[in-house]
């Protein structure tokens, strides 16, 4: 047997024991009876292939989207997924075009549903992102809370100014997040001639998550886009209502 791969499957089954609790890196190793130093480095693995999420060092740790993808179980998220999932196929047979639910897990943009066009020419985008680089991990930037945003951008650094640069240095960056937060509204322009559009999801006032659509350029004339927004405000505003039932 490999040893670290028996210690980090045990992590794996304590912690799923009661999924959606997180629990400390001392509760982890006690339970198991493991070294801290030895506990924390299987840790951090799990986390970098989101097997577990870390939440912070209070919080600790708990079960990620990978671990639920291994079964095809909806249980990650499953909420919001089940509130949205109708709304977005109405959403993309309405536009003809991609719609993406978005949320931040381990510090990354995560795609916990989607639902493609059936255009010719698709874009396609992986399910983790830099959350600088998309409409979605923008908007949901702009709407964390600030303690967590500013241990985000300690992590993470400040956009470069081939990502985002219209937000390369801290008033910049400050200036670009207040726009989004006043419209409720990302949009993103690709080097690629990519355009993307994100607005808020939210239960209980907070927003949880971000509903997007992204498209080629050359089918998002000025119009189009206002077409697109209309119709992305008003999928978010079921989907909030449902959340909140």
């Amino acid at each position: 047997m490999v040893l670290v791969i028996v210690k980090a499957l045990d992590i794996l089954e304590w912690v799923a024991r009661e999924p959606g609790k997180a629990h400390s890196l001392t509760e982890i190793a006690e339970a198991l009876q493991m070294n801290q130093a030895t506990c924390v480095n299987i840790l951090q693995t799990l986390v970098t292939k989101n097997y577990l999420e870390h939440l912070g060092r209070k919080k600790g740790y708990r079960l990620g989207p990978m671990a639920y993808n291994l079964t095809n179980n909806l249980s990650y998220s499953q909420n919001l997924v089940e509130a949205a999932k109708d709304e977005m196929e109405k959403l993309t047979a309405q536009l003809n075009e991609t719609s993406i639910l978005g949320i931040i897990r381990n510090q990354k943009r995560f795609i916990v549903h989607l639902v493609n066009s059936d255009q010719d020419l698709q874009v396609r985008s992986r399910t983790e992102r830099n959350v600088y680089e998309t409409a979605t991990g923008r908007l949901l930037l702009a709407f964390m809370p600030d303690k967590e945003r500013d241990g985000f951008l300690q992590s993470n650094g400040f956009p470069s100014t081939d990502t985002w640069p219209e937000a390369a240095t801290p008033d910049d960056l400050d200036s670009a997040l207040i726009k989004i937060r006043t419209e409720e509204l990302a949009v993103t322009h690709s080097r690629t001639h990519i355009i993307g559009l994100a607005v808020p999801i939210r239960k209980s006032s907070q927003v949880v998550a971000s509903l997007s659509v992204f498209l080629p350029e050359i089918r998002c004339s000025t119009s189009r886009q206002k077409e697109i927004v209309q119709a992305l405000r008003q999928a978010a505003r079921v989907i909030n209502e449902r959340l909140d039932a």
